[in-house]
């Protein structure tokens, strides 16, 4: 596989869908605590099958299904430190035997609220020191980035706090990442957005900062924030709002991805879909950021990583 900070600095790469979503119509339960992480120990082979659907779509980068995998939640559940190390390293197989030299793998490391699993990722209340937030996060990074994934993909970061945690726990971790906050979060409702994407543009390996699971709409001011000449990522929602209460969707879905070519102007240069987005949506923004008569490009770069 080529570097992937190479393959960004020449186009736009399209990242996959909502992996929960997919694992939901494949008739899976995701209501309780682990998420789409029970599915990761319960039915392995869903898990991969979903992973090869958005690559088929045309997704580029693929995300593992590990967001919700921590040593507190799992231990709660039975699972012991070995164990969740263990489910760490299958979600990155797994993904990998899903792209079959045809898409990068990266692993995804969900915020301290996605383990909590009371939707405390849309407000960054944690009640934990930056230095208790990047011992916490150092462990799980560390297990993944041993794995061997093409890059970490650090999701839904939901505070300025917990930006300055990753930043601490990235130091000496030799695999690319991106970081991703939330852009929903109500920690960021005083402002401060901006200097928490300069601070995660800072972190040791960061190649790209930007946003997702948030409105698409909101998606053109975190471009606006992002430092200049650092590429940016986003992934927004359907459009749709997550109601932590009542653990479901609310409100329609609308055109996630209606203006693709203008964040890719604004300097998005990973681009794809999270919650309720399916490999449908995918392959539309896929042909999208193709272009006309840019196929031979696509057929081009897609020999060029192994397909």
């Amino acid at each position: 596989m080529p570097d992937v900070r190479a393959a960004i600095a020449d186009r736009p790469l399209v990242l996959d869908g909502g992996l929960g979503t997919m694992l939901e119509a494949r008739g899976h339960d995701l209501a309780g605590a682990l998420w789409s992480a029970g599915v990761l120990i319960d039915a392995p082979g869903d898990v991969r099958d979903v992973h090869a659907e958005f690559v088929a779509a045309g997704a580029e980068v693929i995300t593992t299904a590990s967001y919700q995998l921590g040593y507190d939640n799992l231990g709660a559940a039975g699972y012991d430190n070995a164990a969740v190390d263990g489910l760490l390293g299958a979600s990155v197989r797994l993904a990998r035997e899903a792209a079959a030299g045809r898409a990068w793998v990266a692993a995804s490391v969900g915020p301290f609220g996605a383990v909590r699993a009371d939707g405390s990722e849309y407000t960054g209340a944690y009640g934990m020191s930056v230095g208790d937030l990047a011992r916490w996060h150092r462990r799980r990074i560390e297990a993944l980035a041993g794995a061997g994934p093409d890059l970490l993909a650090i999701e839904t970061i939901a505070s300025p706090a917990e930006v300055e945690a990753i930043a601490l726990a990235l130091d000496g971790i030799d695999v690319p990442a991106w970081i991703s906050l939330s852009a929903a979060s109500t920690a960021f409702d005083d402002g401060g957005f901006a200097d928490a994407l300069a601070t995660a543009a800072s972190a040791p390996g960061v190649v790209a900062v930007g946003a997702n699971c948030c409105p698409p709409e909101l998606i053109p001011a975190v471009l606006g924030g992002v430092p200049a000449g650092v590429a940016a990522v986003v992934y927004p929602n359907s459009g749709e709002t997550w109601d932590a209460a009542s653990r479901s969707w609310r409100g329609e879905a609308g055109a996630a991805f209606a203006e693709a070519e203008a964040w890719v102007d604004a300097g998005a240069r990973l681009i794809g879909g999270c919650c309720r987005t399916t490999p449908a949506d995918i392959a539309a923004l896929a042909a999208r950021l193709a272009g006309p008569g840019n196929n031979d490009a696509a057929v081009a770069n897609h020999d060029r990583i192994g397909g």
